[in-house]
């Protein structure tokens, strides 16, 4: 049975994400093969992937050069570093779809999906999830409002291990790093 998964913030070929991130690897391109690999030892081909923005930032290689090698259905959530990827028709054909906000359902969980976190969501109250990215695993200003939101989860690909995650690890993910930060 086909897996629903998410991650952002891949920000491949961008070297200061390394530092930036405590990104495990010593340089872009080890970065983006660690990225490939872990996506894809995860991944089925059949598997639908919500990418939560930021595919590519300053890379040598255009988005086209990283999706080729990655399994599963895309879906895109634009961010704000994706203007490169969106002007070029070759690696939009990568995605089934792209979209700036998106509502979907995931195991009978509603769900809003945006790069951007919000402090307030449709059906916020009503136990509705909000996934995001964005923040990095930064512990700034909006940090602090998200953690203290219990239905908002960050999808960034440092909270999740290098690797897409489901709702549900996301959930622990999430409840981790705010038990250590």
């Amino acid at each position: 049975m086909a897996k629903i998964y998410y991650t952002g913030d891949l920000h491949f070929g961008h070297f200061n994400a390394i530092k930036y991130d405590c990104r495990p690897w010593p340089d872009v391109e080890t970065m983006a093969e660690g990225l490939i690999e872990r996506w894809n030892a995860r991944v089925q081909d059949d598997d639908l992937v919500y990418v939560l923005g930021d595919v590519c930032f300053r890379s040598k290689y255009p988005a086209w050069h990283y999706l080729e090698r990655m399994r599963g259905r895309k879906v895109l959530i634009v961010g704000n570093h994706d203007a490169e990827l969106l002007a070029d028709e070759r690696p939009r054909r990568y995605f089934d779809e792209i979209q700036y906000y998106l509502e979907i359902k995931d195991s009978e969980k509603q769900i809003v999906l945006c790069h951007y976190p919000m402090a307030e969501w449709n059906g916020m109250n009503r136990g509705w999830r909000h996934v995001f990215a964005h923040i990095h695993a930064q512990t700034n200003s909006t940090y602090s409002i998200m953690r203290n939101l219990p239905k908002a989860l960050n999808a960034g690909c440092m909270i999740n291990n290098f690797a897409p995650a489901t709702l549900d690890e996301l959930v622990v993910n999430n409840r981790i790093f705010n038990e250590t930060h």
